[in-house]
């Protein structure tokens, strides 16, 4: 007798960060082992809390929420998303604004609206590894561009425009990045769009980290691409607002939105099939957006985000064979072991060594679609003290692999 089979549009799909050292940790964990999880940018664990103001915002809404909202979101809301690009120069209307539960689940939305079986989408690697997993789920056939290490994680345009094909419909930009802290530069954002105007692509900009930025400009990807290139930016409130359990994102869409009718169709049908995003956390985006900016204390010296990046990348490069690229943005460092040092054939079994040695759980390199096992990615966001214990130890593990 056969068993119960999942559906064979998963093959292919992966998301590691989640995946099977996750298992095992969980496993670890259930028998009074105490895991230090770095492998997920979950900031409240780490004493990143909520803004207070956005929490009273959300109770003072309770009492609307209890119905659905418009499928697109609370009118409110939308609207003060689009203030929000159009104090920023961005020719936007509330009717070009989505809300959902999650960046994630907006991506999902759209990838399933737009992308038929084997058309292609450009995406970083390393990238977020939801985007290539995706992908293919919905047929779609991910086409990795390389960011380059030795050049601060920036992508290499002439790479991206040689892989462009026929079946070719968007690229994927993810800036500032996850996980390489890699906060690109004027030339690469408008090089990179106008790679997409000469080719008639969509831009897809996940920005979720663009208010997170330690060096370099914050440069919104729909201030650049202007009104005769198809922009989605993807943002939400989980990683500048602490509020990564609210489930609160939305995508804007920018540019010649009179040619992209069947596109808006496809989303909003569905968007109205799963009825609607969770309301309570719609109300704390008005608040958020116009309230204090706490996140930009956190971003400067003496800042816990600025700070604990800067120890993280100190120690790890005094570990023999470690260099670490500093980050720029975001909240996580992806360092490389040197393959002459330390040889390294799977990076999903070496982090499953640290995890049963060190009880430290992190993620690999190639968890996001990284092509060789000499990459790890590390969440800075524990407190000094145990960052640098941490990394501490996983020198001890390093240590006898040498």
């Amino acid at each position: 007798m056969s068993g119960y089979e999942q559906a064979t549009r998963l093959r292919g799909v992966r998301y590691d960060v989640r995946g099977a050292n996750m298992l095992e940790a969980q496993r670890m964990e259930s028998m009074g082992e105490r895991i230090l999880k770095l492998n997920i940018g979950n900031t409240a664990p780490f004493g990143f809390t909520t803004p207070e103001a956005i929490v009273r915002s959300v109770v003072a809404h309770l009492p609307e929420s209890e119905g659905y909202s418009e499928s697109r979101g609370v009118y409110s809301a939308r609207t003060a998303v689009a203030n929000y690009y159009q104090e920023a120069g961005i020719d936007v209307d509330v009717n070009q604004v989505w809300l959902g539960n999650g960046v994630s689940e907006l991506i999902s939305m759209v990838l399933s609206a737009m992308v038929n079986p084997g058309d292609e989408i450009l995406v970083p690697a390393p990238d977020y590894p939801l985007w290539t997993a995706q992908v293919t789920l919905t047929g779609g056939v991910p086409v990795h561009y390389l960011c380059d290490e030795a050049n601060n994680w920036n992508p290499d345009l002439a790479e991206i425009e040689s892989k462009i094909t026929d079946k070719t419909r968007a690229i994927v930009m993810i800036n500032p990045n996850n996980p390489t802290g890699a906060v690109y530069d004027r030339a690469i954002v408008t090089g990179l769009v106008d790679i997409a105007r000469r080719h008639k692509l969509i831009v897809m900009a996940d920005e979720i980290y663009e208010k997170i930025i330690f060096s370099g400009e914050r440069i919104l990807t729909s201030s650049v691409t202007g009104a005769d290139v198809l922009c989605l930016t993807f943002s939400g409130l989980s990683k500048a607002y602490r509020a990564c359990g609210y489930r609160a994102g939305w995508l804007v869409i920018t540019g010649p939105i009179s040619r992209a009718d069947s596109l808006l169709e496809g989303i909003d049908l569905l968007a109205n099939m799963r009825m609607c995003a969770n309301v309570p956390a719609q109300h704390a985006i008005q608040t958020a957006l116009g309230g204090h900016q706490s996140v930009d204390a956190l971003c400067r010296p003496g800042g816990r985000f600025y700070d604990q990046l800067n120890v993280a990348h100190e120690m790890l490069v005094r570990i023999p064979g470690v260099t670490c690229v500093p980050a720029k943005g975001a909240l996580y460092l992806f360092p490389r072991l040197d393959p002459d040092v330390y040889q390294i054939e799977d990076d999903e079994a070496w982090a499953l060594g640290l995890l049963r040695s060190q009880k430290i759980l992190v993620s690999h390199g190639r968890g996001f679609n990284w092509p060789y096992p000499d990459h790890f990615r590390l969440v800075a966001l524990p407190e000094t003290e145990i960052l640098v214990d941490a990394i501490g130890r996983i020198g001890d593990y390093l240590a006898t692999l040498r």
